[in-house]
């Protein structure tokens, strides 16, 4: 039955598109997707920690979610910093 449904099918719709894979439309989607996810996320955790009073963890917390959203917002970071620790120890970059 399935065969036969895909024979049906033109198959200008069924081949491939000649476009290829675009990883740049891939990631802007995803930090479309995830970005307002992950800030929501950040916001009840903190609220939840300033309401029961753990100061120092929610410092902890607001530490890590910057580092994590420097990460997911700005992913040339840590190519960035790749290249600089490299540099820093004396590894050449080529």
């Amino acid at each position: 039955m399935l065969h036969h449904l895909m024979a049906s099918i033109p198959i200008e719709i069924v081949a491939a598109p000649d476009d290829g894979f675009d990883p740049d439309g891939l990631a802007d989607w995803l930090r479309g997707f995830f970005g307002p996810l992950f800030l929501v996320t950040v916001s009840i955790v903190a609220i939840f920690f300033l309401f029961t009073r753990e100061i120092t963890r929610f410092a902890q917390f607001i530490v890590l979610a910057i580092g994590i959203g420097v990460v997911f917002y700005v992913p040339s970071i840590i190519e960035t910093a790749a290249k600089a620790i490299a540099t820093a120890l004396g590894v050449d970059g080529n």
